[in-house]
């Protein structure tokens, strides 16, 4: 029975990918040659897609930066034991969304300590906040003043995916435990001219 089970999961999953127009997920660590592969694998999604050079780059500069932040902030090494997961460092999906799929997204997903979220919180808030000229002038800020943490960043990945995409990044902290949260964050990537 219990192996219908795994097999009918493996099949509503297929099945949800086709739907949502996943074309690719992957959970686990992401190293540089994770990294180099998923954007091999994209391209030649986009390429069977005729996109074009610039939105290529966009989305590529998207995904290398999503997976920059879950590969240097993910906590997950440090949690856990905490929440008893032997996986990787998060999940990472990129998807041909919309009415006429005329948006990627780029989604991810890690665990964070639930003592980070507010200053998360907060720094998404602002960078939502801001037009194009005033994410120009926090990324300038933050590279003079920012308070650069042991794992680096200060924000500026965020900070310069709203820049590049133009659209707010949406996010949700979905409690685990008492002390850990899983952090999840969309960005879109408009297929649209402005």
């Amino acid at each position: 029975m219990e192996n219908v089970d795994y097999m009918k999961l493996i099949y509503t999953f297929h099945q949800e990918m086709i739907n949502y127009n996943f074309t690719l997920v992957y959970e686990g660590e992401i190293t540089h040659q994770i990294t180099k592969a998923f954007t091999s694998l994209a391209e030649n999604k986009m390429d069977s897609y005729s996109e074009d050079i610039s939105m290529k780059k966009k989305v590529f500069h998207v995904m290398v930066e999503c997976l920059q932040n879950l590969s240097k902030h993910s906590e997950e090494h440090e949690l856990r034991d905490r929440i008893g997961d032997s996986s990787g460092n998060g999940i990472f999906i990129v998807g041909r969304l919309g009415d006429n799929n005329e948006e990627y997204h780029v989604i991810t997903g890690n665990p964070v300590d639930k003592s980070r979220v507010p200053e998360l919180k907060s720094l998404l808030e602002k960078i939502n906040q801001l037009d194009k000229s005033g994410l120009k002038e926090l990324f300038k800020k933050q590279m003079r003043e920012g308070s650069l943490s042991d794992k680096g960043g200060a924000g500026l990945g965020l900070i310069d995916i709203a820049r590049k995409t133009g659209e707010k990044l949406e996010y949700h902290f979905h409690d685990v435990d008492d002390s850990v949260a899983f952090f999840l964050l969309r960005t879109k990537i408009s297929r649209k001219v402005e």
